[in-house]
């Protein structure tokens, strides 16, 4: 069984919230006095979280047949589920495996596969080298916005103790589950309504892979909220309230077998201030937009990194903002997100055409991507090793030092 709470009426319909990676379930705290007036709200902690038994899972599989048996020991069997993160994860498992108890389901900034596997294995790798205080301490750049992080320093610093206090075993674990995680090809057999909600400033999981899961699942709508990173629920709790409460009064599905489960019965409220919620948008209207910027612009930002993309789009000009644009829409909107080969391979190709035809400058950038798409240092050596026969020894020569420099960057932890 997980660790869990339960609040609100005994005989309410029930209503699932799963955590983040690094939280416990006080992450929804301000969303409970609305959901328990309502719902049987259960909350339930990761293992190793908020001093949950360290029994680890290797995948979101596992982590949702767990909550299942924790649900059938309570005596539930019909529940809308909402999930965050790898909670999200754990609710497309179940939207998947379990669709015949799910009610439906709200995503909150997840994604049908989270970023690389390699930069959650890299992140693995910190820990388990210098434990949880590095994550810890830049937890508040991934997880809020700037002015919040400015305005709620003592919400910031609960943050921080979260993930500090998280078992380290653990939590490396669940960045195993988090690398493993690619539901892209089955998004169509989650057959309950769903709601996808992303932070409008999340660069963990950006609205393009909220986008991406809606244009995927057939019964989805989407909700983008302003002033709102990873961490959407703790940021903008009274956005994220209505909207939950909104979706799950209006989507409730009877179980197709059995005796129904009650629906909600919502008692009458003051009007909730809903000026922070964007517009919702359906698979359909997002569907009809097929410019392959906003694909392209996620891929390569995931091949690149934010940091090399961020000032390629900041130094563009009148003169090279056409090129800036071609390049995503055509290189990495068209050609990388062709499903003939994988991200390993295409790397693989890239870094050999690099150093055949002598861009080294174009090379060092490569090689970070290659190690973010799963590349292993040997690997990349290998490749230089075979382009060297084939492309000359002086290109290999320089090549290798350009890698060299770039490896031991990107292995070594931060301070």
């Amino acid at each position: 069984m997980l660790q869990h709470r339960l609040d609100g009426p005994d005989d309410a319909p029930v209503l699932v919230l799963g955590p983040a990676l690094g939280t416990t379930w006080h992450m929804w705290d301000r969303q409970i006095p609305e959901l328990s007036r309502n719902w049987r709200v259960l909350r339930f902690d990761l293992p190793g979280h908020g001093g949950a038994p360290a029994r680890s899972a290797d995948s979101a599989k596992v982590l949702a047949e767990r909550l299942l048996a924790t649900l059938d020991s309570l005596g539930i069997n019909r529940f809308g589920y909402v999930g965050c993160s790898i909670g999200g994860a754990v609710g497309i498992q179940l939207g998947l495996q379990a669709r015949d108890r799910v009610s439906s389901l709200a995503l909150v900034s997840a994604s049908s596969r989270f970023g690389t596997a390699d930069a959650w294995r890299q992140r693995g790798v910190v820990v388990r080298t210098n434990g949880l205080d590095p994550i810890a301490r830049s937890t508040p750049d991934r997880w809020f916005t700037p002015g919040f992080v400015a305005a709620q320093p003592a919400i910031v610093e609960w943050a921080v103790q979260m993930v500090r206090t998280t078992d380290p075993g653990c939590y490396i674990a669940a960045c195993e589950v988090l690398a493993a995680f690619d539901v892209r090809q089955d998004l169509g057999r989650i057959g309950v309504p769903t709601l996808v909600m992303a932070g409008a400033e999340d660069q963990a999981t950006p609205p393009a892979d909220a986008r991406a899961l809606v244009a995927g699942i057939p019964d989805a709508r989407l909700a983008i909220v302003p002033g709102a990173s990873h961490l959407t629920p703790v940021e903008q709790p009274g956005a994220v309230t209505e909207l939950l409460i909104r979706h799950f009064t209006t989507s409730w599905q009877e179980s197709p077998a059995g005796p129904p489960a009650p629906a909600p019965v919502i008692t009458p409220t003051p009007t909730r201030p809903v000026g922070a919620i964007a517009e919702l948008e359906s698979a359909a209207q997002i569907a009809g937009r097929n410019d392959p910027y906003d694909a392209g612009m996620k891929v390569r930002r995931e091949v690149l990194g934010d940091a090399h993309v961020d000032r390629a789009m900041e130094n563009a000009d009148a003169f090279t903002q056409d090129f800036q644009d071609f390049a995503t829409r055509y290189a990495w909107g068209e050609v990388w997100t062709r499903p003939g080969l994988d991200r390993r391979t295409r790397s693989v190709v890239t870094l050999t055409a690099l150093v055949a035809r002598g861009h080294f400058d174009e090379l060092a950038f490569h090689v970070r991507a290659a190690l973010r798409n799963g590349l292993t240092p040997e690997e990349i050596k290998e490749v230089l090793l075979q382009t060297a026969v084939y492309a000359g020894v002086p290109a290999a020569n320089s090549a290798f030092a350009v890698a060299q420099g770039i490896i031991r960057e990107e292995t070594t932890p931060e301070d």
